[in-house]
């Protein structure tokens, strides 16, 4: 399994790759807690929602990184 995050609105590869969104994650809770500890840089980065995928799979989202 890979899990991985899809952003809202979808943002370079460069700024993906700078953020990390270019990782996968052998479980949805490690793809969890990175979001956890990164969701305000990516906030910071324009993102206004996230989706968590599963090979190709939604899992769930998008989700609102926004209060």
């Amino acid at each position: 399994m890979a899990y991985y995050w899809v952003t809202t609105p979808e943002l370079t590869e460069e700024d993906q790759s700078d953020l990390g969104l270019d990782q996968g994650f052998d479980e949805q809770q490690h793809a969890e807690e990175w979001l956890t500890a990164s969701y305000a840089e990516l906030a910071d980065f324009g993102v206004h929602a996230v989706a968590l995928f599963d090979e190709g799979r939604l899992v769930y989202g998008p989700m609102s990184l926004e209060a």
